[in-house]
């Protein structure tokens, strides 16, 4: 067991005083519109492909793609972030994500092939915008050494899971209800207002860390084992939100009540928005490695039982337990990259962790789409369940990575000295490259 310097988590701030903090409703409202696409983007071209093809396997690949455009790009978008500014990064993605959406709709409703659709599903997913680790960015900024943090990385865990819970449901509506392309319409231009709006909040950006020329390059947020750990993590988490999607959609289809997606999903939902909420206001007495664990535990088995559902109010239940079981990994998660990964390289660290929600998303989409095509929805359920098994044996078998380094290996970046470093160990901790930064600081 690895410790490090206790701190009182009972008087951490709460949500209201985080609220108050100077310019931050600023970038925060405009932030969550610009994000809540991110949620809107796989279910909306699952859906409108699918009823411009009649076949949920198609629609698998070309959100697949779509998810696995974005997981590639967001790294590379994030360390330019890093680098150059967040204004100078977002407002030519946000221009082109929603020109390549845009052309993805147009031929989708002209009848085009599955190669054309997937082709134009590449733009598409590698332009959106990483709205998400540049808000994230910007607290970690403002209230670096404040108690504030902590309740930061709370908050924005929380709004990730609104994001996840009302963009596919808005997307469901939109798609049903009003024409199958109005999801995908309505994403693009979200993306288009809110970026715009939270590139122009300059005031609040963090300042570049640009590398000097001739100097030493900044290390790779992957190059840290723990997030690699975590981004196997997140890849299980990914395969539960599009395995439940396809799954659910063909279910209702099944039972032949199609509007019935919109309401399982949103019980889903609504157990994933109230976890969410839940562990973001609790003062937690176990270190964020077991909770991780212990929460991943609970959503391989809740997971596990999806397929065995057979009726809408069984499965109804069921996803709620998932919804509850996914936000505890989800948030641990997300919280545990302060302590993990240095400040010039966490922009980066959190893209790697979007983009492999959305790399584990594509992928049960495919998977769940053609097992769903072949042999019905309970198939489909299959993939979240082996998605998350495969995701919690690797938090098992390499959970001492996530484990933030002891006291005592601290030492002091100017001098080398760790004798000199003593005083400072509950301030800061040094990574394998000797790069200083601060954790939070708890027992696990």
């Amino acid at each position: 067991m690895t410790s490090a310097v206790t701190t009182d988590k009972s008087a951490r701030p709460g949500y209201g005083q985080l609220l108050r903090t100077p310019g931050a409703i600023g970038f925060v409202l405009p932030g969550f519109a610009a994000r809540l696409p991110f949620g809107m983007l796989t279910i909306s071209i699952l859906l409108l492909v699918q009823h411009t093809t009649g076949s949920y396997g198609s629609a698998g690949i070309v959100a697949a793609v779509t998810g696995v455009s974005m997981a590639l790009s967001a790294p590379v978008m994030g360390k330019l972030t890093d680098r150059r500014g967040q204004s100078a990064v977002l407002v030519p993605v946000v221009l082109m994500h929603s020109a390549a959406v845009s052309t993805l709709v147009a031929l989708a409703l002209l009848g085009a092939p599955v190669w054309a659709l997937a082709l134009a599903a590449v733009p598409a997913g590698a332009s959106v915008p990483q709205v998400g680790p540049m808000v994230r960015a910007r607290w970690a900024a403002k209230l670096e050494g404040s108690p504030l943090l902590p309740t930061a990385a709370a908050f924005e865990s929380v709004t990730d899971e609104f994001t996840f819970v009302v963009g596919p449901v808005l997307a469901t509506a939109l798609c049903t209800g009003v024409h199958p392309a109005a999801g995908l319409i309505t994403e693009a231009a979200l993306t288009l207002a809110g970026g715009l709006v939270f590139a122009a909040q300059r005031a609040t950006q963090p300042k570049p860390h640009a590398v000097p020329a001739g100097g030493e390059k900044h290390a790779s947020a992957l190059s840290f084992p723990g997030l690699r750990v975590l981004i196997v993590a997140f890849l299980g988490i990914g395969a539960v939100f599009g395995g439940m999607q396809v799954s659910l959609a063909a279910f209702s289809n099944e039972i032949g009540n199609p509007g019935a997606n919109g309401l399982l999903y949103g019980v889903f939902a609504a157990g994933n928005m109230t976890a969410g909420i839940a562990c973001g206001a609790i003062a937690w007495k176990i270190g964020p490695r077991r909770r991780l664990l212990l929460g991943y535990a609970g959503l391989t088995v809740a997971a596990s039982v999806l397929w065995t559902a057979h009726s809408m109010v069984l499965l109804g239940a069921l996803g709620l337990v998932v919804g509850l079981c996914i936000a505890p990994a989800l948030i641990t998660g997300y919280t545990m990259i302060e302590s993990l990964i240095p400040a010039n390289a966490r922009t980066e660290a959190f893209t790697w962790l979007t983009g492999a929600v959305a790399f584990g998303q594509a992928t049960a989409v495919t998977l769940a789409g053609r097992l769903t095509d072949a042999h019905g929805s309970s198939y489909g359920f299959l993939v979240p369940m082996a998605g998350t098994m495969l995701a919690l044996a690797t938090l098992l078998a390499l959970r001492s990575s996530l484990a933030p380094k002891a006291p005592s290996r601290i030492i002091n970046s100017s001098t080398g000295s760790p004798a000199a470093a003593a005083a400072e160990a509950p301030a800061a901790r040094v990574n394998e490259r000797g790069v200083g930064h601060r954790v939070p600081v708890t027992v696990d």
